[in-house]
């Protein structure tokens, strides 16, 4: 019997047992086909950009290991992009950060004065692809955030450049889901924070919420841009004290009617975004994920299978929240191959997607609303040992994608033939 053969095979007997469970695999695999993942850039050069080939990563930035083959311009970034596309089931997003700007000269642009104009060669790749784009505002690595402090700032002049910056980010948005007739969500994150207990901590708070509101001054059609706001628990830098917390933008977000970002690394080691998903949803309309795998602290590791992905899915899917949470990723590991980090974390968001998409939702809510506790554990449990790779297969060969481990082979092959030669 071919591998296809047995792949059919396998998957047939698979959608027997989860019909018995009145669950439809077909339907289930058409709805996770509608499903895009925002990919991030920034895996594929370590959060490097092209503004400044020596610049280095500050605002809590930090991207270890050495790997070969690291992309050093836009079009090696977008050829590595292309590999991991290639290999990943589904038609995506890909999240770009303001400094993967393309200037036309060779001189860089300031943050400040950056244009549509500048991001031309990823909207032509995007529009190639059938892709969307969504962006994000640079507010570190850069002389007007060494000391930590941005739209915080207590000089006006420095609050003014990166309200500027916002400014420039949500018009570079709103004109990249125009071009492409696809709504792009245009993110700002800031560093700001103390690395010691501040005495103040209010007069930041209130210079940045003054910040953001010049930022978001200009209504933009929101067909084309949706704005977020991220928070962060800490940072290296930022110890003691961050001036976007989780309060402050959660509060923000829903005076002000825009999305919410919850970061998977941003939070204390003992929290999870899983949980803040329904909570938070009942009070803004829509969330921006950032899913990343932090070790101990904020490290963005790559993305795998674990209990907290497998339990951020099932809570976007038992919720009916799929129309109304954008997934993105967000990791940089510089130790192992990087067009593979983009595919293991990706497809491994993915498979948790399926995994909660094929869940036996309307028999466990019936189990939990009849006060059946028992049922509902059982059941549980007992999806847990359900055919689900027999599915999966299935699909990556409906998407015309490589099935099992055979992807890996594709990204030691590009490694031998493209990423050696980059020195």
């Amino acid at each position: 019997m071919s591998n296809t053969k047995r792949m059919e095979s396998a998957y047939a007997l698979a959608k027997e047992q989860y019909a018995e469970l009145g669950v439809d695999t077909e339907r289930a695999l058409e709805t996770l086909a509608g499903v895009a993942v925002s990919l991030h850039c920034w895996q594929g050069d370590d959060v490097g950009g092209f503004e400044n080939p020596d610049q280095q990563l500050t605002g809590g930035i930090q991207a270890t290991g050495n790997y070969p083959g690291k992309a050093r311009t836009a079009q090696e970034l977008r050829a590595d992009l292309d590999k991991a596309v290639s290999l990943i089931p589904g038609t995506h997003r890909l999240n770009l950060h303001a400094i993967y700007a393309e200037p036309a000269g060779k001189k860089p642009v300031e943050r400040n004065e950056l244009s549509a104009d500048h991001f031309a060669g990823w909207i032509d790749w995007a529009r190639g692809k059938n892709m969307g784009l969504d962006f994000n505002g640079t507010f570190f690595s850069h002389p007007n955030a060494a000391d930590g402090l941005t739209l915080a700032h207590p000089d006006e002049g420095v609050r003014r450049f990166w309200i500027e910056h916002g400014q420039a980010c949500r018009k570079i948005g709103a004109a990249m889901g125009k071009a492409l007739n696809n709504t792009c969500v245009t993110n700002l994150w800031i560093p700001d924070g103390y690395k010691d207990t501040p005495v103040d901590r209010l007069s930041p708070r209130r210079r940045l919420r003054d910040s953001l509101d010049a930022v978001f001054a200009e209504k933009l059609d929101p067909k084309h841009n949706l704005d977020a706001v991220e928070s962060k628990l800490f940072g290296i830098g930022s110890e003691s004290y961050v001036v976007g917390s989780h309060e402050f933008y959660l509060g923000y977000a829903v005076q002000k009617g825009i999305l919410l970002c919850l970061d998977a690394g941003h939070f204390h080691p003992t929290e999870v975004i899983s949980d803040k998903i329904s909570s938070t949803l009942c009070f803004v309309e829509e969330l921006l994920l950032h899913v990343s795998r932090g070790v101990r602290w904020d490290s963005d590791h790559v993305v795998i299978l674990s209990d907290e992905l497998r339990a951020i899915a099932e809570e976007i899917v038992r919720g009916g929240f799929l129309p109304r949470v954008h997934i993105g990723l967000d990791f940089f590991d510089a130790s192992i191959n990087r067009v593979a980090a983009w595919v293991i974390g990706t497809r491994c968001m993915i498979k948790a997607l399926l995994l909660a998409i094929l869940e036996p939702t309307a028999r466990l809510r019936a189990c939990e609303s009849s006060g059946d506790f028992t049922g509902r554990l059982a059941l549980l449990e007992e999806c847990k040992t359900l055919p689900f790779g027999a599915v999966w297969d299935y699909y990556c060969h409906q998407q015309n994608v490589p099935v099992g481990e055979a992807w890996l082979e594709d990204v030691r092959k590009y490694e031998k033939t493209v990423l050696a030669k980059r020195g």
